[in-house]
């Protein structure tokens, strides 16, 4: 029922929303009856803080239409290359007129970046990618809000994200014979479970594993965020935060964890900083700053976006990454798509490097949590192992920003370059292009599973 009263308030706001950007748009144009006001301009501020505080905020677009590298500037094509009922493998393809630039771009080594299924959607990670791709191909994990998938198109569990990044892997695995993972957040758990996985089975593990910020061993320096998931029994969230999906949309029916929930408690986390922030903008507005306020306007265009997560798999999160943490305990079983009980072995993993960065101040996984996986991980040589801790980085300052820009993304960059096993040449080349994925088999199709899930 809560989720059928937000939509009803969120519907009825609209037609204000609308009233008060036009508003601000009279009264900030010196033409209009209404701009030629003396508080027109405090006016106008206020209309548009109105606006934004009550507009609905759509998925964000990616928006990279071109990168520079060494000086020549390189198109970007941004599509879809596998399109699964819960997420899309979206692919950045760089274009180049220049030989040297393009000779250059073919042998870059491909990375999958695996987003977040958190809160936001993957193009929190602008600036992850934007970087990456001066020196990578890049495929990114898009995944979809809950609420516009069908009920047809099936449940989606924690077990079922860790086949996702299975198969994304084995793609960019078909194509360039190998490939790197870089995991921000969230999925640093079920991509290692992923790895971990195929490394059990004696398949191809990629040759480098990025885990940035994530709670790979939640127990240790435990956040905020951390204790709620602690704390609250696992029925205390299955009967408090999830709801299912009004009618007014595809995924009518489905039990997610709604977005305008998450974006609730993000907002709770720093109420004070939030306050100033738009309080700074309306400031800004009266004294003309427009640089400050399209910072801020961009940077809550983002914040704001949120979408609907599965319950499945929200809850199965909960359970087994804050509650059991079943992955450094060595108890967790994850259901293959043959209906098989896999367990989850990190030391299984003998070739594939992996890198773990830290944010000095990160206030959503804590000092060792990431850490935590070269433990985990102990029959990976020592020297094919790295850690970092960045000085006076928060949460979002590891892969977004000026830290992320300069300190981070070099040494991401050098320890990718340090284990790629050299250039190497894609199945098949698109002229202009750096690379043209094959034509892949279709995936066999899932069938339900029948094994109970605790």
């Amino acid at each position: 029922m809560l989720y059928q009263i937000y939509e009803g308030q969120r519907t009825l706001m609209e037609p204000f929303a609308d009233f008060a950007q036009a508003a601000s748009k009279l009264y900030s144009n010196p033409l209009s009856l209404f701009g030629q006001n003396p508080l027109a301009q405090r006016m106008s501020a206020s209309y548009d803080l109105m606006y934004r505080l009550w507009k609905d905020y759509e998925k964000p677009e990616f928006g990279i239409t071109n990168v520079n590298i060494d000086g020549t500037k390189v198109a970007i094509q941004e599509r879809v290359e596998m399109d699964k009922p819960f997420c899309e493998l979206r692919r950045f393809k760089r274009f180049s007129d220049d030989p040297a630039t393009l000779n250059k771009l073919k042998g870059q080594p491909a990375v999958l970046i695996v987003a977040p299924l958190s809160g936001h959607y993957a193009t929190l990670l602008r600036d992850t990618v934007t970087e990456m791709l001066k020196d990578h191909k890049v495929y990114i994990t898009d995944w979809k809000n809950a609420r516009t998938v069908p009920l047809e198109a099936g449940e989606f569990h924690l077990d079922d994200y860790v086949g996702y990044v299975q198969d994304f892997i084995r793609r960019l695995q078909q194509t360039y014979g190998n490939c790197h993972v870089i995991s921000v957040c969230q999925p640093t758990v079920p991509v290692l479970a992923a790895v971990s996985l195929m490394a059990s089975r004696g398949e191809v593990t990629p040759l480098t594993m990025t885990m940035m910020g994530g709670p790979i061993d939640a127990r240790k320096s435990p956040t905020a965020v951390n204790n709620l998931a602690m704390n609250k029994g696992y029925d205390w969230f299955e009967n408090n935060v999830i709801y299912r999906v009004p009618t007014n949309f595809a995924g009518a029916g489905r039990r997610v964890y709604p977005g305008f929930l998450q974006h609730t408690g993000f907002v709770a986390m720093n109420p004070d900083r939030h306050l100033t922030s738009h309080y700074d903008y309306f400031k800004n507005l009266i004294k003309g700053d427009d640089a400050s306020t399209e910072a801020h306007r961009k940077f809550y265009d983002e914040y704001n976006a949120v979408l609907d997560m599965d319950a499945d798999y929200y809850l199965e999160t909960i359970r087994i990454v804050f509650q059991e943490f079943a992955l450094v305990n060595g108890t967790w079983d994850v259901i293959s798509e043959t209906g098989d009980l896999e367990r989850v072995k990190p030391e299984d993993i003998t070739t594939t490097a992996h890198f773990t960065i830290e944010g000095e101040l990160d206030d959503i996984s804590g000092s060792g949590q990431t850490e935590a996986a070269h433990d985990l991980c102990f029959n990976v040589p020592k020297a094919r192992q790295k850690h970092l801790e960045v000085k006076g980085a928060g949460h979002y300052g590891i892969f977004s920003g000026r830290r992320w820009r300069d300190q981070v993304y070099p040494q991401v960059r050098d320890f990718i370059r340090q284990f790629d096993d050299g250039p190497r040449l894609p199945i098949t080349m698109e002229k202009g292009g750096d690379s043209n994925i094959a034509a892949a088999a279709p995936a066999k199709k899932k069938t339900r599973r029948e094994t109970s899930r605790a």
